[in-house]
């Protein structure tokens, strides 16, 4: 590849402009972002955006559903600090898994905000899997028990791993429990919370899994043929639950169980044909959480939930800081 640079066996990586550079999952992973300093990046771009003078903007998502089950989207978020403008192309395929492909593929491509010359490309993959959770990360800094020690994943894909990965550096975790319909992805989540110290508990049912756990993290494939199995009722006080999923796997009538509900963006819920939950659960969104319009945890025994459809302004966040810390790694390169 033009302007590719390998020294030492280390990742390549394409020379920043006039060269747009390709940021491929291998170099991404290699960065190895602090869930810190990703929950800095949302975090700057969520006060940018209700500041009186503005300089973020984020478009709600834009869907097309085909009757196949079929999920496509795009998004759309730009800022003046950092000047960046990223736009987010995924697809969502059920059938993927049948043919050794992942059920999400994506990119997303990174311009200059002001000039609009493109800066980079980005595996959109790993955006989304460290977008997602950091999403969930800025809301579970305020609404969680920062003494959340038994954490329960309801589905073991891609976000439970990125998500067991933020939430371990946030809480004391001490141990999580697993439910899946898959033993494989079910069994490597285990091995990956028993690797960093975890203890690990592959639990049979879903009710197992969040009994008396103090994060509950759903993350369900979303396809035509999936049907509710979870019950809000079966969630202790004090917890604090993050759907990755748009609420699809819980019982809508169950959902009152919550004290608070927090979705990520009122303004792109209100563009959206169906709601996540019922509106009248809804008490703000995370950029009213952040900026101190919705208070944060209130009491020891109140259970709450973020729900959400994805923000771009994340992906514009972990796009940005991405392309930044590139920029970083390629300065160390040429100097060594």
């Amino acid at each position: 590849m033009k302007g590719a640079i390998m020294n030492n066996n280390k990742p390549a990586i394409t020379s920043l402009p006039p060269t747009i550079c390709y940021l491929s999952q291998e170099l991404l992973e290699s960065l190895q972002l602090e869930t810190s300093a990703v929950v800095a990046s949302i975090e700057h771009l969520l006060h940018g955006r209700s500041s009186n003078q503005a300089h973020v903007w984020n478009a709600p998502k834009a869907v097309i559903t085909p009757p196949d089950g079929r999920y496509m989207m795009a998004t759309l978020a730009a800022a003046d600090d950092p000047p960046f403008l990223a736009v987010k192309a995924l697809l969502l395929n059920p059938e993927n898994p049948k043919r050794g492909l992942n059920s999400i593929n994506s990119l997303v491509t990174l311009l200059n905000s002001d000039t609009g010359i493109p800066l980079a490309i980005v595996d959109g993959n790993w955006v989304t899997a460290v977008r997602t959770a950091g999403l969930s990360a800025v809301a579970a800094k305020r609404l969680a028990n920062p003494e959340a020690s038994i954490a329960a994943f309801i589905g073991c894909g891609v976000q439970a791993h990125s998500h067991l990965q933020a939430l371990a550096e946030l809480f004391p975790l001490q141990e999580i429990r697993a439910f899946s319909r898959g033993t494989t992805s079910q069994n490597k989540l285990c091995q990956s919370a028993e690797a960093i110290g975890l203890v690990a508990i592959a639990s049979e049912t879903a009710q197992q899994a969040v009994k008396d756990a103090d994060l509950v993290i759903t993350s369900v494939t979303i396809s035509p043929q999936l049907t509710p199995f979870l019950d809000a009722s079966w969630l202790k006080s004090g917890v604090f639950v993050t759907m990755t999923d748009l609420a699809a796997p819980w019982f809508s009538e169950s959902m009152s169980a919550f004290d608070r509900i927090i979705v990520d963006d009122l303004e792109q819920e209100a563009s959206m044909p169906e709601p996540l939950v019922d509106p009248t659960l809804v008490s703000g969104d995370i950029g009213g959480l952040v900026n101190g319009d919705i208070a944060a945890r209130c009491d020891h025994n109140e259970r709450t939930a973020f729900v959400f459809r994805g923000l771009a302004l994340g992906d514009l966040a972990v796009a940005g800081l991405a392309y930044q810390r590139a920029g970083e790694l390629l300065a160390n390169i040429q100097e060594s």
